[in-house]
């Protein structure tokens, strides 16, 4: 594969450049391989992504180099690449996100190292009213991925009590996360509090199993239910990245 090189997708021109840079050195994985794989599961990855501001993870040197992470969208985009404002105290203002609504996008942005894709829960430009409610199960070891996928268990049936679909996904690292999609207006208020509730209820059900707070010292063995992702201000990782 070429080192750099000119493309044209869905009318749009971009150039793609350190083309064959491992960026996974145990594999030999590149970022042209990276980028093949974002254009081939851009079916069923856009979905996910469209209209929710995108904080992008970095990794100019690979996955056993420094990262870091993005929020406001580069200066340098193509002009093509939508944004939307989201207020920021820190900042004293708002930042314009990244939008990532279509295969040009994803593939600028995969070009840029982003190996890692954190959407929004929120949809713009409402960005005050998630659509998404999340729990991030975290283990304390010796508790792994096969303790994370039995708290998942319980998590989904106090949900159904509710008559809430959830559904399940790895992290990326050692644990999983379930989503609840909302189909009616709530505010973070509501999800945070509504998830809150739920870690408290299961680790009272649960004590050996599960904790709710976040005080290490507490989750050795254990799942830590992580319910403060329910925040506007918060992103977890995207299916598929």
């Amino acid at each position: 594969m070429a080192a750099d090189a000119q493309v044209e997708i869905k009318g749009k021109r971009l150039k793609l450049s350190n083309l064959d840079k491992v960026f996974y050195p145990k594999t030999g994985f590149t970022k042209g391989q990276v980028i093949d794989y974002y254009t081939r599961v851009s079916g069923a990855l856009l979905p996910h992504l469209k209209k929710r501001p995108l904080t992008l993870k970095r990794y100019p040197n690979g996955v056993d180099e420094k990262f870091f992470y993005e929020k406001r969208c580069p200066t340098h985009r193509p002009e093509w690449v939508a944004t939307a404002p989201v207020p920021s105290d820190r900042h004293g203002g708002p930042i314009d996100y990244c939008l990532c609504n279509d295969l040009p996008t994803l593939v600028w942005v995969a070009n840029m190292a982003s190996i890692e894709l954190h959407p929004s829960l929120s949809h713009a430009p409402k960005i005050e009213q998630p659509t998404t409610l999340a729990f991030d199960l975290d283990p304390g070891p010796p508790a792994a991925i096969l303790e994370c996928a039995q708290v998942g268990l319980w998590v989904r049936d106090v949900l159904a009590e509710f008559g809430l679909e959830s559904f399940p996904k790895t992290s990326g690292s050692k644990g999983m996360q379930v989503y609840v999609p909302l189909n009616t207006a709530v505010t973070y208020d509501d999800t945070k509090g509504f998830s809150h509730a739920l870690a408290r209820l299961l680790e009272k059900q649960h004590p050996k199993e599960v904790v709710s707070v976040m005080t290490k010292d507490l989750r050795k063995g254990k799942v830590f239910i992580d319910w403060s992702q329910n925040d506007e201000h918060k992103t977890t990782v995207s299916v598929y990245s």
